[in-house]
């Protein structure tokens, strides 16, 4: 038999493909990544056949691209080289909600929109990240290390035990999964380290260069009993930023995060595009989003207690700061934003950072809090050079861990149509990475354009990167040409 045979046959006739049209579907993505074709579709269900796909491609020596979730960003399941595009759409089931432990065990195609139903169902939710697209891979998020608008450090580490396919097509799974009779056994695979090395360390952020996830436990929480809303508007962002410093190691609060003008009002537009003109006039140049919450025990204790720390903070070290559960100006808000928080954008709107101008190119990184307000300068001069409008620079900072440190990320929207205008957004990006990188900015996520910019400042790291990738990779078939390798 010849390899379309061979893959035929692994994953049955109906879930393999060669069809030009639909190959072409998945050379490209939302990003201005240069489009790439596969050669082949396969669409496995199981580990078992991802498992059968990777040792056929080992054998005729033929790159594999994972690929599960309908919607990307970064380039990153965009083939370079060719190859089987590993399409995990079919492992969709969800194997367990398990309240004892507080865990769901799920597979890889399972999306933000099944995963929260089936969880709400239960009487459970999952933190999230700010407005994920209800057609996109959780365990794809949570690999990649997007971060949740939940900053409370239990949550930092959200992924547990997980099974894994590596390059040479071994299953192995990881963390206290990794006993034998599990998912039988008394271990319920509730913390991904040990016994042993942590592995899941391996395929963080690295877009299945080094093995297939095939599924995974992820923490859950109860859904809140009660949830009050804070909005506080801010001229001044490294006030806001003072005010985090404050209360955010005292553990208040749930969500938090802050949005310039721009992107609060590509979330809260309803009728397009007139609201978003509007707001982005009527709101404050940033504003502050806080959530406080009483969960099953003595909700209203809690609550009353985080409310009047708050008032106490504000009276005594920020007069100026106004947090209230109406923005001023913006009536009914809170009841928006609580349902941007807590559930996926939906599938049948444009998605909240293409709906500006039909494409977005997203920079992001992580740096102390009191160095934000800095990077925001060195961003809007880069942007200035380049004509493009500061007012329309997306803004969203993220607090992390009790605001240890923080996640800033600007929003380059741009006429995906228009080459002309995306080779400029292309050439800002650039710019601006190497010259946040040269100030101390920290990105953990190297795809397309960052790979070299990154890898090219930290040779060490990558040649020890390179010789683990042998080790686990030595053919190198895992999406070559994505990172490093």
């Amino acid at each position: 038999m010849n390899i379309k045979e061979k893959l035929s046959e692994a994953v049955g006739k109906e879930n393999y493909s060669d069809d030009k049209e639909q190959l072409k579907a998945y050379s490209h993505d939302h990003s201005y990544t240069p489009e790439g074709m596969p050669n082949y579709i396969v669409r496995p269900a199981s580990s078992e056949e991802v498992s059968a796909v990777i040792k056929i491609c080992n054998e005729y020596n033929v790159p594999v691209v994972p690929c599960s979730s309908k919607v990307h960003f970064f380039g990153a399941t965009i083939p370079k080289q060719g190859g089987v595009l590993l399409d995990m759409v079919r492992m969709e089931r969800i194997f367990e909600i398990d309240p004892d432990n507080r865990r769901v065990r799920f597979e890889a195609g399972v999306t933000w929109e099944r995963l929260t139903s089936e969880l709400e169902k239960a009487g459970y939710r999952v933190i999230m990240p700010l407005a994920p697209h209800a057609e996109r891979s959780v365990l794809t998020d949570f690999m990649e290390r997007e971060e949740p608008t939940n900053q409370v450090y239990d949550y930092g580490e959200p992924l547990e035990a997980m099974e894994v396919v590596w390059p040479t097509g071994e299953v192995f799974r990881m963390g206290s999964a990794s006993v034998n009779g599990y998912p039988d056994s008394q271990s319920k695979g509730g913390n991904p380290s040990g016994p042993g090395l942590d592995f899941y360390r391996f395929f963080q952020c690295a877009q299945g260069t080094m093995g297939v996830v095939t599924w995974t436990n992820l923490k859950i929480e109860s859904i809140p009993k009660m949830d009050k809303v804070l909005f506080a508007p801010l001229d001044d962002i490294d006030y806001g930023i003072d005010f985090l410093y404050r209360i955010l190691p005292r553990r208040i609060g749930q969500e938090v995060l802050l949005l310039n003008d721009t992107d609060l009002a590509a979330l809260i537009s309803h009728n397009w595009p007139d609201d978003f003109e509007r707001l982005r006039i009527d709101l404050p140049p940033w504003t502050l989003v806080l959530v406080i919450s009483g969960l099953i025990r003595r909700p209203e204790e809690k609550i009353a207690y985080e409310e009047n720390f708050l008032a106490e903070v504000i009276k005594n070290e920020f007069p100026d700061l106004r947090l209230g559960e109406n923005l001023p100006g913006f009536p009914g808000l809170r009841k928006k934003m609580i349902s941007i928080l807590r559930k996926p954008w939906p599938k049948d709107v444009p998605y909240w950072k293409n709906r500006v101008k039909g494409a977005c190119q997203s920079l992001f990184f992580h740096t102390r809090p009191n160095m934000v307000s800095g990077f925001i300068d060195i961003v809007e001069d880069i942007a200035a050079q380049y004509g493009y409008p500061i007012d329309d620079i997306g803004i969203y900072i993220q607090p992390i861990e009790h605001n240890r440190a923080a996640r800033p990320e600007f929003s380059f929207f741009y006429n995906p149509d228009n080459e002309a205008e995306a080779e400029v957004i292309a050439e800002l990006y650039r710019d601006a990475a190497k010259v946040l990188l040269s100030e101390g900015a920290v990105f953990t996520r190297p795809y397309g354009d960052l790979a070299s910019i990154v890898y090219d400042k930290a040779a060490s790291y990558a040649a020890a990167l390179k010789r683990l990738k042998k080790t686990f990779d030595p053919k190198n078939i895992m999406n070559p040409g994505n990172l490093c390798f």
